[in-house]
């Protein structure tokens, strides 16, 4: 009996420490370690959270202009962020979370204000879409506006 009960607590420890992170907070902190990896310029930081197919796009927002859409590849924002110098300080400030989850899938909707040396630079939500593979969520899709 004495045997029973310790597996049982064994088994519901594990399953609390491997199940006890919400969803929610599992995506928060795949996007928190993408922008801790481009604060870093740790490019391996950065794909860890990354799918193998994920896809980058901004619009760009001027008044009296058309919007304008531009899409980079992942290597090419790697290759940026690995050379921006390390005296440039970036910090990309999340004014509010609002992720949407169903089963595998799941988006956060995320304004936010973007400051190079503690000056804003531009400001506009960023839109990751996430899906959820191997117990993990990976940043399959990151879109932006970029407002001047």
């Amino acid at each position: 009996m004495k045997r029973i009960f310790f597996i049982l607590i064994l088994t519901f420890g594990y399953s609390k420490i491997t199940f006890g992170q919400s969803e929610e907070a599992q995506i928060k902190k795949a996007i928190e370690t993408f922008f801790d990896g481009m604060y870093k310029r740790d490019t391996m930081l950065i794909k860890s959270v990354l799918h193998k197919n994920c896809s980058l796009n901004s619009v760009n927002i001027k008044p009296d202009q058309a919007a304008t859409q531009k899409s980079e590849s992942i290597a090419g924002l790697l290759k940026s962020i690995g050379t921006i110098p390390q005296n440039v300080v970036l910090e990309e400030r999340l004014l509010e979370h609002k992720i949407q989850i169903d089963e595998a899938l799941a988006i956060d909707w995320t304004p936010y204000e973007f400051y190079v040396n503690e000056k804003l630079s531009h400001k506009g939500t960023n839109v990751f879409t996430l899906i959820k593979t191997e117990n993990k969520w990976k940043i399959i899709a990151i879109i932006d506006t970029r407002k001047r």
